[in-house]
């Protein structure tokens, strides 16, 4: 006769980590492979669903109008500039055609939300001269190593501030060919081999001195190099070659953009170096460039002096 066995006993179910909408969330947030885009993402659905618990609305089951007054309450109650509520609107709108590609909504209330214009100032990419940014290399070189590194690797090689901090010290350490090849981590987990000019290899060798590991770019702390101090480092930087403006990180690669155009480059060559998809981007530094140089007010107070 065969024996009865002993009945297993049953587990408890392990609880879930998230609820439904934070799993959601997280997931859609997870599909990003910057870092960047991922903490800005999760800050703009942060800042909906706080807003939709107020209003005691269902972030699955809301409408078009609702989606309008939040666009609307960011500008009037937070003063949100134009761009970041674009920039808010678009995570919404990404956000909802994944739920809705997901089954977990019919349609998006995002997809025919209205965005705001942004209205950009074509000239405020010209505002740092060919002698200006020579100035500020020098002056950078005297603040510290680090400084002569992070002015030069974005005011000559064009780096994006994220890129620049990102660096670690052997990211230059890669020869092909004769040159020098800086790799860089860029938009959307982009790789980018740049070739380093001498001036430009002297300033990261002297960064990185004789660590053989970890971030080229130093606070002084010994931590990496952050966004916040990194724009400490070029307003020291500026004023200290005695430039009466502020200069932003993004000022520095736009210069390089610039100059690189003034010196005769052709504009597909610029747009490689700025590493643009899409050359109407660095079209718009063109364009502020020549908006200036050749603006008619030049010309018609000649043609009155005449």
């Amino acid at each position: 006769m065969q024996q009865a066995t002993a009945a297993r006993p049953v587990r408890a179910p392990i609880p879930p980590v998230f609820d439904t909408l934070d799993l959601l969330v997280e997931g859609f947030v997870a599909r990003f492979s910057s870092e960047s885009t991922r903490t800005a993402y999760a800050g703009d659905l942060a800042l909906w669903r706080s807003w939709c618990d107020e209003q005691g609305l269902d972030v699955l089951a809301v409408e078009r109008a609702h989606v309008e007054l939040f666009a609307r309450w960011l500008e009037t109650a937070r003063g949100n500039s134009p761009a970041s509520v674009h920039r808010r609107l678009v995570c919404l709108r990404s956000f909802y055609r994944t739920m809705a590609a997901d089954g977990r909504i019919l349609v998006s209330p995002a997809e025919y939300a209205r965005l705001p214009k942004i209205r950009r100032d074509r000239t405020q990419y010209t505002h740092i001269t060919r002698g200006e940014l020579s100035t500020l290399l020098v002056a950078a070189d005297d603040i510290s190593p680090t400084a002569g590194a992070l002015v030069s690797l974005m005011g000559v090689l064009g780096l994006r501030v994220s890129e620049a901090c990102a660096l670690d010290v052997d990211c230059a350490d890669r020869h092909e060919r004769g040159h020098r090849i800086l790799t860089a981590h860029g938009k959307g987990a982009t790789v980018t081999g740049i070739p380093v000019p001498v001036p430009v290899g002297r300033r990261i060798d002297t960064a990185r001195g004789d660590r053989p590991t970890g971030p080229l770019l130093l606070r002084r702390d010994g931590s990496r190099m952050t966004r916040r101090s990194a724009a400490r480092v070029v307003t020291a930087a500026a004023k200290a070659a005695g430039i009466d403006k502020h200069i932003s990180p993004h000022d520095l690669r736009a210069a390089a953009i610039t100059c690189a155009l003034d010196s005769g480059i052709p504009l597909r060559d610029v747009q490689t170096m700025a590493r643009h998809a899409d050359p109407r981007t660095t079209e718009i530094y063109d364009r502020g460039r020549r908006d200036i140089d050749r603006h008619g007010a030049y010309i018609l107070a000649s043609y009155l002096a005449a």
